[in-house]
């Protein structure tokens, strides 16, 4: 009987060895770099890595969009005061008491000087005033024929 339990001992311990071996090929195929969890480890760092340049890249990009945005808005802002200026001058000139005369020679022809017509003041004396744009211009010449 004694001769058994040693042979059942033996086999147990040869069995016992051969379970830790397959356990040991399939944990060191596991954490392998070239395949298993160890490669999914490997590559999930590299596209964390990449998403972070990214993602800097991203804000860099935005925040000079947004200046570049910004400045733009303070340009058309400006623009904006500058057409409101020349539509609210242009409306006083559709007023009845507002006098506009036409260059000689051009009535509506586009301006070929920086001054306009010389219109005299309250006072009497000549004054030269700028130049209307042709599409104030043909406006102001209607409202003077009606």
């Amino acid at each position: 009987m004694a001769l058994i339990a040693d042979i059942l001992l033996i086999s147990g311990a040869f069995g016992a060895a051969f379970y830790c071996m397959l356990l040991s090929r399939r944990l060191s195929r596991l954490s392998d770099l070239d395949g298993g969890v160890g490669k999914a480890i490997a590559d999930l760092n590299a596209q964390v890595t990449d998403l972070t340049k990214t993602l800097q890249e991203a804000r860099t990009s935005a925040a000079v969009s947004a200046e570049t945005l910004a400045d733009l808005t303070n340009r058309a802002e400006a623009v904006a005061g500058a057409l409101d200026t020349m539509l609210s001058a242009a409306e006083t000139f559709d007023q009845p008491g507002a006098e506009w005369r036409e260059p000689q020679g051009q009535p509506n022809g586009p301006a070929t000087s920086n001054t306009g017509s010389i219109a005299s003041g309250a006072s009497g004396e000549r004054t030269e005033r700028p130049a209307m744009p042709s599409f104030v211009r043909g406006r102001a010449v209607r409202t003077a024929a009606e």
